[in-house]
């Protein structure tokens, strides 16, 4: 029996990150997901996904706080034995014109977006470098390859991913370990729910519609689990909204 491949995704609770974890588990992963909630918000995730026939567990914590990942990835080690994916989702938004952002709006984006990525990856890559195997995908966004009015935080993050991605498939590509970004576009979530004038949006994408968080999902299992080959990508899932 082939052993199941082990996926941390963090931001998994809800929306494109549980959308994440369930096409995973679909095709045979166990599953941990992370997030600022407690375990009893986080409860009904995991129901969904153990009902796919797989193992799942929670681990709470601040993806931004180095001293709690790594604590948090030591304890997935001793658990599971091994981490052969990482989806790092985490994100949040503050969003506002440039000349009215704060040092607090930027730096709270750049922390959980960003530097987030540093601290969970820093923390699980060692152990795909012992494996000499694993894949990493950033979820990154559209706004941080073409920018966007009013997020200049959200798109500074969102671009330094895909940075990230580059350099560490350059450096880990030897060791087998794929480093991979998905850029969304505007997906049905509870973020887009809040923009105005949303059908001005659609009107720029070709589809005429918006994506779904299983659009997103499709495209991580590809990269986690479809392909060997891929690596240093940003790919753009989005409707051909940028064509």
């Amino acid at each position: 029996m082939t052993e199941r491949k082990i996926a941390l995704i963090t931001g998994g609770s809800r929306g494109i990150g549980l959308a994440c974890a369930l096409e995973l588990a679909k095709a045979g992963c166990d599953i941990i997901i992370n997030d600022i909630c407690d375990a009893e918000k986080a409860q009904p995730a995991l129901d969904e996904i153990k009902a796919c026939g797989v193992n799942s567990s929670f681990y709470q914590f601040d993806v931004s706080n180095d001293e709690q990942v790594q604590a948090a990835v030591d304890a997935m080690i001793k658990e599971h034995g091994k981490i052969d994916i990482l989806l790092n989702n985490a994100g949040i938004t503050k969003d506002g014109l440039f000349l009215r952002m704060d040092m607090e709006q930027w730096e709270r984006v750049i922390k959980i977006n960003l530097t987030s990525a540093y601290c969970v990856t820093h923390a699980v890559i060692k152990h795909m470098s012992k494996a000499r195997q694993g894949s990493i995908i950033n979820m990154s966004s559209i706004v941080g390859r073409h920018g966007n009015a009013g997020q200049a935080n959200y798109s500074a993050s969102k671009a330094g991913l895909i940075g990230f991605t580059q350099t560490l498939a350059k450096e880990f590509g030897s060791r087998n370990i794929r480093v991979n970004a998905v850029c969304p576009g505007f997906i049905q979530t509870a973020m887009t729910a809040e923009l105005p004038n949303i059908d001005e949006y659609l009107k720029a994408i070709p589809m005429k519609r918006l994506g779904t968080p299983e659009d997103i999902a499709k495209v991580v299992k590809f990269l986690a689990l479809d392909t060997e080959y891929v690596t240093g990508q940003a790919i753009e899932v989005a409707g051909g909204l940028m064509i």
